[in-house]
């Protein structure tokens, strides 16, 4: 069995634009099925920068297979395949940008089930388009991309219904693309390391689409981008 990457570039990066912007379009997406959790659990918690809009639960744990991502008296570490933790335990389970790096995916989508209880919301995300994968998407871990039809039939086929699901990052999708492109020209070359730093006017541009992203995604789906939100309910 396989387990999922260790540790996050958001570790080591955490105000680095993505990082920020994912943490705003998760919470315009997915904030209004959030409810008001007893409990909660944040699985692949070392990606902080997008999850502080989820502390308002009564019992905020966190797991992680990275130590450095997990507060002390919180957090948990251990694996997305094998959760430490009864069936039925929380109100919300949310996974962002993790069953992405575990295999089997079965194993992942089934142990967010099990422990989530009955008219529990599940919160996904994941990296869209398998036409997009480079080398960036194997030093990262990962073993798939998402379209909207293979997510939806994975989270199905664990019993879930689904309430929403939209692609995200639509705003920067064309510099996404165009970024792709040029990975898979220069596939080749040494791969460089760490993630790839903008100059400030290319940041703010992005961080600004990003932010008239949001008040779309309020109101409605999108149609592409670089991402996949998800949110689900188990039924009762």
């Amino acid at each position: 069995m396989t387990q999922q990457r260790q540790g996050s570039a958001s570790i080591e990066q955490p105000d680095y634009w993505w990082y920020r912007a994912r943490a705003e379009l998760l919470h315009a997406a997915l904030g209004d099925h959030l409810g008001n959790p007893g409990r909660l659990l944040d699985v692949g918690s070392a990606d902080g920068p997008s999850v502080t809009w989820m502390h308002g639960a009564e019992q905020h744990v966190s797991v992680d297979l990275d130590p450095r991502g997990l507060v002390p008296g919180q957090g948990v570490r251990a694996s997305a395949l094998d959760l430490p933790f009864p069936e039925a335990t929380f109100d919300v389970v949310a996974a962002f940008d993790v069953i992405e790096h575990c295999e089997p995916e079965a194993r992942a989508v089934s142990e967010l089930a099990r422990v989530l209880r009955p008219g529990g919301r599940l919160l996904l995300s994941v990296p869209a388009y398998q036409w997009a994968w480079t080398d960036h998407d194997v030093r990262a871990g990962h073993h798939r991309r998402y379209t909207q039809p293979r997510l939806l039939a994975a989270v199905e086929a664990a019993g879930f219904d689904v309430r929403r699901c939209t692609h995200g990052f639509a705003g920067v999708f064309p510099l996404f693309a165009v970024e792709r492109l040029l990975r898979r020209v220069r596939r080749s070359a040494p791969a460089d390391d760490g993630l790839p730093q903008p100059s400030p006017t290319v940041e703010r541009l992005m961080l600004g689409a990003s932010r008239v992203e949001q008040w779309v995604l309020r109101r409605r789906d999108l149609p592409f981008g670089s991402s996949i939100f998800l949110a689900a309910e188990k039924p009762v």
